[in-house]
């Protein structure tokens, strides 16, 4: 009988040059890694929200990331800068044309007509937060891919409800320990605009030759954006341009005289600007966008906006709506307020210090310690430990990078003893404390034990909301509303 041949045993493959070589990946430009140090803040954002959202009778809603192309082509229109320039538009696998959504508005609008929420009580009043795509040039607080927060108030059309998300907007940048202003006009509607913007290409026309190109473009396709143009000729042609507020209708006129005493009522500080026309065409009446106050000045700049919105009255029927639908909304950019936030040394306390830290010696305490980290997080604790580590030094040494208060060290003559140590880690001092009482024991400590720098406490929010609530008064914002009520130069 013929030798069996020995299987070859298979030598490891040794790393190439090549190999060595490769460039590990990198960020794609525009993108941001969102570190755990940077979570505080957009949980603290999103906490807020989600108090005065509620508060205030919205309800959450989440739509999807891939949206028909034709929904924003229809919605944004086709001939502004985010479906020209900035959507992430592509044809999938099934050849259909599709869009990562580069705002929520029309995303929104399309889940009320689809889901039949017209058939619900009026006026529906929904929020969100997530991520956006655009296409843009990045810049500080402004990358591809955007985090928003948004509201939207859909099937009312009273001026009453412009200023409440106004408010609201407000008031959610003060509870986050920010100054801001809100700059506010109106567009007008399909009554009025059109003779505007007839009046505004006059205008601009016999200044041409003066414009940025991108203007040129604009001059006939989007004329509105014109007036909120960046670049220093362009602004200095538009600062006498003509204004919409002496063309407007008179239900424009009115609609908006109202959304001003509902501010001035509420007390809410604002700024009359002309040059508020937002960038997407469904937008009609009121807009309005937020400015920070840093050091008492206003930061005017287009990339320091925190939020804007406004009024569109007539893109749910543009969608299919079988009937006129009102509505309004505001969004706000998280990163921005989150930059915002940092200019003012806003400083949020991690929420990645646990309560306790357990330090294990031997394999039956590594046994033993998954199941008492689980009773001691059902009891409300949050307790870190690492399972692996053997030495209790290098377990110590863990324990107070991390910050915490007390440590508990659990070894095989504890286990036989039923105890466990419960180590001070500000004095040194150690306890042996039984283990069936630990948890009342530790509930005992960290009640007595001063406040850390650090929240050692298992309500993460509630701990950045008390730091929010004791962030110094700084001086408010330079606009102050009148004791009068004040009233643009309209025509009668």
């Amino acid at each position: 009988m013929p030798k069996k041949k020995e299987a070859k045993s298979v030598k490891p493959v040794k790393a190439t040059k090549a190999r060595r070589k490769f460039e590990p990946p990198q960020l794609l430009k525009g993108m941001k890694d969102i570190l755990p140090e940077e979570q505080s803040y957009r949980l603290a954002i999103l906490r807020k929200l989600e108090d005065i959202a509620v508060a205030y009778g919205y309800q959450r809603i989440d739509t999807p990331i891939l949206e028909q192309t034709s929904l924003f082509q229809r919605s944004i229109g086709e001939h502004t800068d985010v479906v020209q320039k900035e959507m992430y538009s592509f044809e999938d696998k099934s050849g259909d044309t599709v869009a990562m959504r580069p705002e929520f508005t029309a995303s929104i609008a399309r889940a009320y007509i689809e889901h039949g929420m017209m058939n619900r009580t009026q006026p529906v009043k929904l929020y969100t937060i997530g991520p956006l795509f655009r296409h843009d040039r990045p810049q500080a607080g402004r990358y591809r891919q955007f985090w928003q927060l948004d509201l939207e108030v859909i099937g009312e059309g009273q001026p009453v409800i412009d200023a409440e998300l106004i408010a609201i907007g407000y008031f959610l940048f003060r509870d986050l320990g920010l100054d801001a202003t809100v700059h506010i006009n109106s567009i007008g509607d399909e009554q009025c605009r059109p003779q505007y913007i007839q009046v505004l290409q006059d205008y601009f026309r016999a200044r041409k030759k003066n414009l940025c190109e991108n203007c040129k473009l604009r001059l006939s396709k989007n004329t509105l954006r014109l007036l909120d143009c960046k670049e220093p000729a362009c602004q200095e042609i538009a600062q006498d341009a003509p204004q919409i507020v002496d063309h407007l209708c008179a239900p424009c006129r009115d609609h908006f005289v109202k959304v001003l005493e509902h501010l001035d009522e509420t007390q809410i500080p604002y700024t009359l600007n002309a040059k508020i026309v937002r960038g997407l065409d469904y937008y009609t009446r009121t807009a309005w966008e937020f400015f920070p106050v840093l050091q008492g000045e206003e930061q005017m700049q287009s990339q320091s906006a925190l939020a804007g919105g406004g009024r569109y009255d007539n893109l749910l029927e543009y969608l299919g709506a079988t009937q006129p639908v009102p509505a309004s909304g505001f969004a706000a950019g998280i990163e921005r307020l989150i930059l915002a936030m940092k200019s003012k040394n806003i400083v949020l306390p991690s929420l990645y210090v646990p309560d306790v830290y357990l330090a294990q010696l031997g394999a039956s305490a590594q046994k033993r310690s998954i199941s008492l980290m689980e009773q001691l997080r059902q009891a409300g604790f949050k307790v870190w430990g690492n399972l692996v580590k053997e030495s209790l030094s290098a377990q110590l040494k863990v324990a107070n990078k991390l910050g915490v208060r007390f440590t508990l060290i659990l070894g095989q003559k504890e286990l036989l003893d039923g105890t466990i140590i419960v180590r001070d880690m500000d004095s040194g001092s150690q306890e042996i404390v039984d283990i069936k009482k630990i948890e009342k024991e530790l509930a005992k400590r960290l009640e007595k034990a001063p406040k850390p720098t650090q929240p050692r406490t298992v309500g993460a929010y509630d701990a950045l909301a008390a730091n929010l609530e004791e962030q110094p008064n700084v001086p408010g914002p330079v606009v102050t509303t009148p004791a009068e009520p004040v009233q643009p130069e309209l025509p009668v």
